[in-house]
């Protein structure tokens, strides 16, 4: 099919559809029309069947190559749910005890008040790390224990286990770490071994050569950039703002994406990506395999993850449904407004828009531009949307957010006991 692009043009978009998710190849072709999208990709799979299979739009801008079936691009903080999962796989083998303090398996990190954080803070944003204080050098980008070192070697910033806050890429060094220091595997190993080849998933934590060389382009949206100079507080940024004014958490959240040194902004800038030629599409960071936004996949391998998720393929259910719980619910300390999380999975939240129909029983990630891998037992979902046209927090979430609302929307009103 071809939607008329909001800029003038038309966009080709391709793939499959079941007849009952019309809607959602409306909403999808939608995005292209009304210029909101460079190139995407969205897939869906209800109880293991794949009814929802579309791509369409640019991958590169610069020279116009189009987006694919098989085209991977980097979803940002979707991977989280994924180390997350590797770590269940370690948890459910006995070899981790989420309860017990990260020293039993770091020596090394019980320093300068850490002595008594667990696992779980780890995996729920409480430890008060989610800043990495020193600027890490651009040699050491491939050295994720060395990035894990620094973290051991800082204060928190709050008293672990009594507040949490989202730690952007913090959480990926220190929750791999653990992992490594477990299994003798980094998350990219096990992610490799254990998930995406016996599954056989388009997905990786940490880009081979030839994935790197055919995924997709990053390119700037409508997500801000923070100024040179720090943002005065007390005085008005200029622009219009989200929100109801001073102390809404949207309008703070934005404020914050406008300040340089907000903590916010620190999460999100160090490792300094944007010191490499092309930012997050650099090979570097492509192949890094950084656990906390290091995957490359494209939207079919993150829904069968999900998939496979929810079926028990990956870990039985009994455990998915014992990290899936909510820990900690509320005010983020970094983002501002209210974030949800299990075990390493975002549940339903400001951060994480669901439908109403999945408020109570969908999990899995948002990344960082706009993409989405949900998983959904109680629904038999498995979903997930790509994109390189990236964009801000709100605008962002609401392209996968509507897709998902139609896919939610095309499923039948009642539905059998699982």
């Amino acid at each position: 099919m071809a939607a008329e692009s909001g800029s003038g043009g038309r966009v080709d978009t391709y793939g499959h559809c079941d007849p009952r998710f019309s809607r959602v190849r409306e909403a999808f072709d939608a995005h292209f029309a009304d210029g909101e999208e460079l190139g995407a990709a969205f897939a869906v799979f209800l109880d293991g069947e794949p009814v929802v299979d579309l791509w369409g739009g640019v991958a590169d801008r610069r020279d116009g190559r189009a987006w694919k079936r098989d085209t991977p691009v980097l979803a940002y903080s979707c991977t989280k749910a994924v180390t997350a999962t590797a770590a269940q796989l370690l948890a459910e083998r006995g070899l981790l005890d989420v309860a017990a303090p990260v020293a039993d398996v770091w020596p090394e990190f019980a320093r300068r008040g850490k002595e008594r954080v667990t696992v779980e803070q780890l995996l729920t944003h409480q430890v008060g790390l989610p800043v990495i204080e020193e600027e890490v050098p651009v040699e050491e980008f491939e050295d994720q224990a060395a990035i894990a070192d620094r973290l051991a070697g800082q204060e928190p910033i709050w008293e672990p286990g009594t507040a949490h806050g989202y730690h952007a890429l913090t959480y990926g060094f220190l929750v791999g770490e653990v992992i490594r220091r477990v299994s003798g595997k980094s998350v990219s190993e096990i992610v490799a071994t254990e998930i995406s080849g016996p599954l056989d998933l388009e997905l990786w934590v940490g880009a081979p050569d030839e994935v790197a060389a055919r995924a997709a382009r990053l390119s700037a949206g409508d997500r801000p950039s923070p100024p040179d100079e720090p943002a005065d507080p007390s005085e008005p940024s200029g622009a219009e703002l989200p929100g109801q004014g001073p102390g809404d958490p949207v309008h703070e959240m934005a404020r914050a994406a406008l300040d340089r040194d907000s903590l916010m902004n620190r999460a999100l800038g160090n490792p300094p990506i944007h010191r490499l030629r092309g930012g997050a599409n650099n090979p570097v960071v492509l192949r890094a395999g950084w656990p906390a936004m290091g995957a490359v996949t494209t939207a079919r391998g993150l829904a069968g993850f999900y998939r496979d998720l929810v079926a028990g393929r990956i870990v039985r259910p009994e455990t998915l449904r014992t990290a899936t719980r909510r820990r900690v619910n509320g005010p983020d300390r970094v983002l501002f407004v209210d974030s949800s999380f299990g075990l390493g999975y975002m549940r339903p939240a400001m951060t994480f828009l669901t439908p109403a129909r999945g408020a109570e029983s969908a999990f899995g990630h948002t990344g960082m531009g706009g993409s989405l891998g949900l998983g959904d037992a109680e629904h038999g979902l498995g979903m997930a949307y790509t994109m390189n046209r990236m964009a801000g927090a709100a605008s962002g979430a609401l392209r996968a957010y509507r897709l998902a609302e139609a896919v939610y929307e095309s499923l039948p009103r009642t539905r059998a006991a699982r």
